[in-house]
This record gives structure tokens, sequence and C-alpha cells, in this order.
């Protein structure tokens, strides 16, 4: 008989949460977000589900990911991996590191490729970036991905 494993994050709510230098607020109702994708980054150690709002849900189901229509949020919840401990060679979330998002806005946020950039730290969930300006660091990432309309990871293709 086969098993599964469930993770959950676990972090502590935060509801009255600063802005980030750029002024997107985070979203209050993320962590209700469906799953879209996730990703494991070795280098850093970390693993990443990736979660959507329900105009990006639509279009990923839809397959309209390229643009992602305006009004899409996509967050990306950032965990150091760890290893099982009954099953050492599987990876399993550990301490949360960071919550990001890139929202979808072509006009607002034209200067960026259309996505607004935001990322808070930690479970005190800090806002990223001394000023507006740390979404040059963003931009200077995902530019590798702009025929892709800026994101890396696709959404699951389920049958």
């Amino acid at each position: 008989m086969g098993s599964s494993l469930v993770a959950t994050f676990s972090w502590a709510e935060q509801p009255d949460v600063a802005p980030s230098p750029n002024g997107i607020t985070i979203p209050q109702n993320y962590k209700d977000w469906r799953l879209i994708a996730v990703s494991q980054r070795p280098e850093t150690g970390t693993l990443r589900a990736i979660l959507g709002n329900d105009a990006a849900m639509a279009a990923a189901r839809a397959g309209n990911i390229n643009p992602w229509p305006d009004g899409a949020v996509l967050a990306k919840l950032v965990v150091k991996q760890k290893n099982h401990p009954r099953y050492p060679t599987a990876m399993v979330p550990g301490e949360f590191v960071h919550a990001e998002f890139m929202i979808k806005d072509s006009a607002k946020f034209a200067s960026t490729g259309g996505w607004g950039f935001a990322r808070w730290l930690g479970e005190k969930q800090e806002p990223y970036g001394k000023d507006a300006s740390f979404v040059q660091e963003c931009v200077g990432c995902h530019i590798t991905v702009q025929k892709n309309d800026w994101v890396f990871t696709g959404p699951i293709n389920i049958p």
C-alpha cells in the first residue's frame, strides 16, 4: 500500500506587512491560491512552490501564458530544502526563506516587461530592497526568459 507525503508551509500570519519599496503590497489571500508549478534550486538548496491567483489559474488552464493576461499574479514560496528524516533521499520543505510575487499589468509595469516584482523575506515578511530600484535585480535575472513573458517556470501539464 502506498503512502503520500503532504508538505505544508507554515509561518506566522503578518496582517500588517509593509509594502515593498516599489509600493506593491503583499496579497492578503495568497496562501489560499492554487499550485501552478514547483521548482528546485540546488545551488541555493531551496524548493519553490509557484502559486497563482484566479486569473493566473484560468490562464494556465487555457494555455494563455505567453503572454500572461493582465491581472495574473504569481507567487513563489521559497523554503530551504532538507532531507526527510525517514527517507533521506527525499527533499522536503524546511525553513521558510521568502515569498516573491510577479503581478501582470502591462501598462503599469511597462518598464519592467509588464510585470511588477516584489519580495518579502523570512517569517517576519520584511520587504526586500532598499528602494524601488531593487526591481532591476529581478529584471536582470528574468530577461533571460523574456521570450516566455519573463516567467521561468511554466505550469505543470496535468493530463
